[in-house]
Order: structure tokens, then C-alpha cells, then sequence
């Protein structure tokens, strides 16, 4: 429109003046014209070079509605942008949170991306390992060889590069054509589950054939050899009597373990007098030690705690029957019953043979033995430390075990803080 209007000006002068006037005219009105739009040009040029929604240059006319219509543009733009970033955090996020590994690998094999969890199950480094071949960077000759089988349908089990002691289940899934996803699991807790449970079948079948061999190998004497004096025949009953009693609580504990884990046997408490049950507990044990040990017993804890009689009396008693048992004769046993930080605790130490670190994991494990031929001899059944566990946990408490080699033991039972009588 204003080179239109300039034209009908320039005629107005070429008929008032001359063609000259007019055609002067008209060349300044357009330069001045081009001068202008060069100069929107040139502002819209530097706009474009970093273009912003608050940034955008202002113009006139026809240039106003231009850049209004970048604005709109750019605008709808960041909105697109900014909600798409939005959902690529949100799936960041979910794929975060999975209990799996995920690595995205493309056609040649090569990392695209990986959740936190894939990076400790590998190694990965996110930052530096994107686009690096995943032979490269999980180099376990049974994972490169799963890689190129192509046989994807069972998963891999194999143990971290980086984590010796945790065991992974990989498997590769493929999508989008040729590309994989190569998701991890930990299956560690899984793993030592199951060796836990073969130990445990291996392990109760041993124990019940031992006796069982004993009393079977008498049987058949006495039914062979009707010659045989009274001694001998007393003898062969005391040990018939000494196995069959070794059975007896082995399947007793076994009982006693069992009714423990059950979910369907809740908990039934009561305010326990912790005076009387340890005394109780404390006779038990000088009992069973005979005058072989030196006993003690501190008795500085609260004098009740929220929980179930009967099995902390066993918890207690198993503890104080392992000292005695694991404690050479002339040894010290000190029980001592005492609140910490608020928390009531009961431990047994003992001055006896001590416990190597390596094992000390390990022994709540049903049956696990640190010396199998000394835990018979003294007529253990592997499973008081178990039982003792599951008392605890049970009563929302924690066993804490130390040891060392030669200078005995101290095992303790921590209670929570709310276990306590209310004043």
C-alpha cells in the first residue's frame, strides 16, 4: 500500500509539475522504501540467529504482522519443545525407577542409552559410553557368546564384572528392527536362596542318616550276636538312646524353625519380666555348664520388655548353650542385660575358641558349621543361631555377632526402642 500511495503521489506531481519532479520523486520514495525493508530484514536476521519469544523486534505495517506470526510460531514451538522434554524425563524417570538394568543398543551393537541401574549392573558411564560397541565395555566371554548366538529365548546368568558378588540374569530383547534392549536383573538374593535351600536338603538328610546309620548298625548287632554280654548290650543302648535323643531335637528344632516362619503363627505379646526370664536363663546355663565355666551376669536393663515369653526364653537359651558348648572348660560366660542409646539389649560373651570373620555371615544359616566335627561332638543341631535370627526378627530386634579366633565370642540381641514398658 505505500508504494501504491507514493505512485498516485508521484502522478499528482507529474501533472502539477513534470515527469521529472515526479520520477525523482518516486526513486527517493522507494529507496527510503528499501532502506526500511532491509533494515526489518536485517532485525528479523539477528532474531532468527537466536530466536526467543521475549527477544522478537518490533515493526510496522506488514512487518508487525510477520512478527507476530513468528511469535505464535516460536511460541508453539518452545511449547511443543518443552512438553516433549517433559515426558522424556518422565520416561527417564520410570525407566529409572525400574527394579531392572535397560540398555538401548542400536544396529552395530553400540550403547544408545541406560538407566542408573544398568550402569552399576555394567560399568556404564552414560556420559562417556554412549555409542561405544557393548563388547567393549562387558567383556565376560559367556555374555559375548550369548551376544552373538542370537538364541535369546532363556536368559543369561552370570556374575557383575565390576561385582564379584552379585549374580545377573541378562536378557536380549529386540525392537524397532534391529535394535536390542538388553535388560539386567539381580538375582544375587535369588541365588543364594536357592544354594541356601539345596544346603538345606543335603544338609538334614546327612544329619538324620548319621543317627539313623548308628541305631540301624545296633539293631542289626544285638539281632546277630545273641551272645552278647550285658555290658555290651547297655552300651549299644546308651548310644541307640544318644542318637535317638539327637534326632529327637533335631526334628524338635526343626519344628520349633518352621511354626516360626510361618506367616499364619503372628506374634503373641505380652510385658515380659525380664528379671525372672533371665534368671531362669542364667540357672539353665550354670545347669548345663556343671561347674566348668565361670559365670557372671549383669542385670542393668529394663525390667520389662513388650514381646513373647516363651520364645525369647528360647532365643536366650540357645545363645548360653552355645557358649557353653563352644567354651573350653575353666572358660569365661558373662550374660549381661542392658538398655544402649535407648534400646534393650541381651548378649552373651563368651572367652571361648572365637569364630574366623568369614564365617560370621553365614551362621544363621540353617545347618552352617564353622568346624562339623566339633559342632557334633557337642551335640549342636545347626540350627540354634537360626532360630535365634528368626526370634529376632520376629520381635523387630537384631543379632550382632563378633568374634576372634582364640578370644572368644559376643553375641547380642538388640531391641527397639519402643519394646520397653511404657511408665
Amino acid at each position: 500500500m505505500p508504494v501504491v500511495y507514493g505512485a498516485l503521489f508521484a502522478l499528482l506531481l507529474w501533472a502539477v509539475f513534470s515527469a521529472v519532479a515526479a520520477l525523482s520523486f518516486m526513486l527517493v520514495f522507494l529507496l527510503v522504501v528499501m532502506a526500511y525493508r532491509a533494515k526489518q530484514l536485517y532485525k528479523l536476521g539477528r532474531w532468527l540467529s537466536e530466536p526467543r519469544p521475549e527477544t522478537i523486534p518490533d515493526g510496522g505495517g506488514i512487518w508487525d504482522d510477520v512478527f507476530s506470526s513468528l511469535y505464535k510460531m516460536v511460541k508453539r514451538h518452545n511449547q511443543t519443545k518443552q512438553k516433549l522434554a517433559d515426558e522424556l524425563q518422565h520416561i527417564e524417570q520410570a525407566t529409572a525407577a525400574l527394579p531392572e538394568g535397560v540398555v538401548s543398543l542400536n544396529e552395530a551393537r553400540r550403547v544408545e542409552w541406560c538407566n542408573p541401574l544398568a550402569e552399576q549392573h555394567f560399568g556404564l558411564d552414560v556420559n562417556s559410553d554412549i555409542l561405544q560397541d557393548i563388547t567393549y565395555l562387558v567383556r565376560q566371554p559367556e555374555f559375548i557368546q550369548y551376544l552373538h548366538a542370537g538364541n535369546y529365548a532363556e536368559p543369561l546368568v552370570m556374575k557383575a564384572a565390576r561385582h564379584e558378588d552379585m549374580v545377573l540374569s541378562i536378557r536380549l530383547v529386540p525392537y524397532g528392527g534391529n535394535k536390542h534392549l538388553l535388560i539386567s536383573h539381580d538375582i544375587t538374593q535369588l541365588e543364594r536362596i536357592e544354594t541356601m535351600r539345596r544346603d538345606f536338603v543335603a544338609n538334614v538328610s546327612h544329619e538324620m542318616r548319621t543317627p539313623l546309620t548308628v541305631v540301624n548298625g545296633f539293631v542289626e548287632n544285638l539281632l546277630d550276636m545273641p551272645d552278647l554280654s550285658h555290658d555290651k548290650i547297655r552300651r549299644a543302648l546308651e548310644l541307640m538312646e544318644e542318637q535317638t535323643r539327637r534326632m529327637d531335637h533335631l526334628v524338635s528344632d526343626l519344628l520349633t524353625l518352621s511354626r516360626l516362619e510361618n506367616d499364619h503363627s503372628p506374634l503373641r505379646t505380652e510385658m515380659v519380666d525380664m528379671k525372672s526370664l533371665i534368671a531362669e536363663v542364667y540357672q539353665d546355663g550354670q545347669m548345663l555348664s556343671d561347674g566348668r565355666h565361670q559365670y557372671s551376669l549383669e542385670m542393668a536393663g529394663p525390667l520389662k520388655i513388650s514381646g513373647n515369653r516363651e520364645e525369647l526364653r528360647s532365643a536366650f537359651t540357645n545363645l548360653v548353650s552355645n557358649a557353653v558348648r563352644y567354651t573350653p572348660d575353666g572358660g569365661a560366660i558373662r550374660l549381661d542385660w542392658a538398655l544402649h542409646s535407648g534400646h534393650p539389649e541381651f548378649s552373651v560373651q563368651d572367652s571361648g575358641i572365637g569364630i574366623d570373620a568369614q564365617h560370621i555371615p553365614r551362621l544363621t544359616e540353617r545347618f552352617y558349621r564353622v568346624d562339623r566335627s566339633r559342632s557334633r561332638e557337642t551335640g549342636g543341631t545347626g540350627l540354634g543361631l537360626a532360630i535365634v535370627n528368626r526370634i529376632a526378627l520376629r520381635h523387630h530386634a537384631r543379632l550382632q555377632i563378633s568374634s576372634r579366633v582364640g578370644e572368644g565370642s559376643s553375641f547380642t540381641l538388640v531391641f527397639p526402642e519402643n519394646a520397653v514398658e511404657e511408665k
